[in-house]
């Protein structure tokens, strides 16, 4: 059975660089998926105060950026299709012409069509991650974060970041994908957080996951304060490992998502890929 992928290609200030295509193509060939690209060109509004006009020329302005925009999905587009063609891997392409605010809203909508979602991360404006909470968070679907900079690793180990919640959960059901196809699978569990756990929590996930064929070994490891998302990606650089599984924790309060704490500190400062589930 064909997995069905989303990538959405984001496109200003910076946009996603070319490097982002090695990471589709490598993970769309590990799990026998198709792509499809959802370009995500700016809009933006016109400038029509006499002052904005004559001063600096901001409609001069917001057609150089939207143009550039354009530009960089052309560019990415082409990327993606260099490194897909040889391995056979169809891709698919999509449009949106949106102010950037409005993208998560229509990137969730489509990534109800499809399996998974990838969405590469960088040191960009704090658009990309209000994208990536809104994707998380509305679309039902799993997310794929990856650093964009990063090399294209086949996740052979997969550390599953285990609290015996229903984020959790949904999770490593999510990943049942990947956790097949990988050689070593670690579920972690972090002693001293504010939620306290069954002290049995991880082996039970290991015999659920046993009777799927799944073999999974067992790592405790303790906060001692320090940020979870931290200890989660320390861990995971440290054993070598391909990919973090973890929940993604939020919930909505005043139309606001209020994040949990791994859930955000990914989001600041992502180094490793994650799949998170929501």
């Amino acid at each position: 059975m064909k997995m069905r992928m989303l990538v959405p290609l984001h496109t200003y200030p910076d946009g996603n660089p070319d490097s982002i295509a090695r990471q589709v193509a490598m993970y769309a060939r590990h799990l026998q998926a198709d792509v499809c690209a959802l370009a995500c060109n700016i809009d933006l509004p016109n400038a029509s105060s006499l002052l904005g006009t004559l001063a600096i020329n901001v409609p001069a302005m917001i057609r150089e950026a939207k143009a550039g925009s354009r530009a960089r999905s052309t560019a990415l587009i082409g990327a993606m299709k260099a490194e897909l063609d040889p391995l056979g891997i169809p891709l698919r392409t999509l449009e949106a012409e949106r102010y950037p605010a409005e993208f998560g809203e229509i990137i969730a909508r489509e990534a109800r069509y499809h399996d998974i979602v990838l969405f590469g991360m960088g040191p960009r404006d704090g658009t990309s991650r209000l994208t990536a909470e809104a994707v998380i968070f509305a679309s039902g679907r799993p997310v794929l974060l990856v650093p964009e900079a990063g090399p294209a690793i086949v996740p052979d180990h997969v550390v599953i970041a285990w609290d015996g919640g229903s984020a959790a959960a949904r999770a490593v059901s999510d990943a049942h994908a990947f956790l097949r196809r990988a050689g070593t699978v670690t579920i972690v569990t972090v002693a001293g957080e504010k939620v306290p756990m069954e002290e049995d929590a991880g082996d039970r996930l290991a015999e659920y996951l046993a009777d799927h064929d799944i073999d999974a070994g067992l790592a405790r490891l303790q906060s001692d304060g320090r940020p979870i998302a931290d200890i989660l990606q320390a861990h995971v650089q440290e054993v070598g490992a391909g990919l973090l599984v973890m929940g993604g924790f939020g919930h909505s309060r005043m139309r606001d998502f209020v994040l949990g704490g791994a859930t955000r500190g990914m989001l600041d400062d992502l180094r490793v890929p994650v799949l998170v589930s929501h």
